[in-house]
């Protein structure tokens, strides 16, 4: 079963969003959760368990649940307000006039506290996320993009990474086997073959609607 990313996916009872991430565990090279981002505000992005993929075609991704029970699943990024000191501004009494206008100095008054936003992706310990667009290296350069998972549909291991790679007017998609993935890093996923071994591997032209 492939598991695309950028691709639309539908809940039992309509289209619910897009598939952004898929989160690993590097360990075992197991597929965990798929991040699924809703398509209208608050575009909330939910971790869905990897078993709650029904099936994929090209360029969707159909879940075995309906929205009500997608919008209970956690959140992928949770807000925090944390507070800080910020400098409370007021307005000079004189005002100073120039350039045709009339404005006031401004001085500080006091410091105040305010509360800033900070979000965090839920990454649970020990695993990574992965969007389309992660870089892969070869042992002797960069080669391409990631573009898609293959994985087993019964225990959610991978078994292929499909790799985006060339230029523009030219590009092509090589699947790439589980044995030749070394480490995966947070924004590079790092292969155990060379540029040359890379081009023997079975590839195919994209041709996909959200290519």
């Amino acid at each position: 079963m492939e598991i695309p990313l950028n691709a639309q996916v539908e809940c039992t009872d309509g289209v619910c969003g897009h598939s952004v991430y898929v989160l690993i565990n590097p360990i075992i090279d197991q597929v965990t959760f798929l991040i699924v981002k809703e398509d209208t505000p608050p575009n909330t992005e939910y971790m869905v368990p990897v078993e709650f993929v029904a099936e994929t075609i090209v360029n969707t991704i159909r879940l075995s649940c309906d929205l009500a029970r997608l919008r209970t699943m956690d959140p992928f990024v949770q807000t925090e307000f944390i507070q800080e000191k910020a400098l409370d501004y007021a307005g000079y009494g004189g005002g100073i006039s120039g350039m045709g206008s009339f404005y006031y100095m401004p001085y500080i008054t006091s410091e105040v506290s305010v509360q800033v936003p900070v979000e965090h992706q839920q990454i649970p310990l020990g695993e990574l996320a992965v969007h389309r667009g992660t870089r892969v290296e070869a042992t002797d350069g960069h080669v391409g993009h990631v573009d898609e998972f293959v994985v087993n549909k019964v225990d959610g291991s991978i078994t292929h990474l499909v790799m985006r790679e060339g230029h523009l007017w030219g590009q092509k998609d090589v699947i790439i086997p589980l044995s030749a993935l070394g480490e995966t890093h947070e924004d590079t996923v790092f292969l155990n073959l060379d540029k040359q071994q890379i081009e023997s591997l079975p590839a195919f032209p994209v041709s996909r609607r959200w290519s």
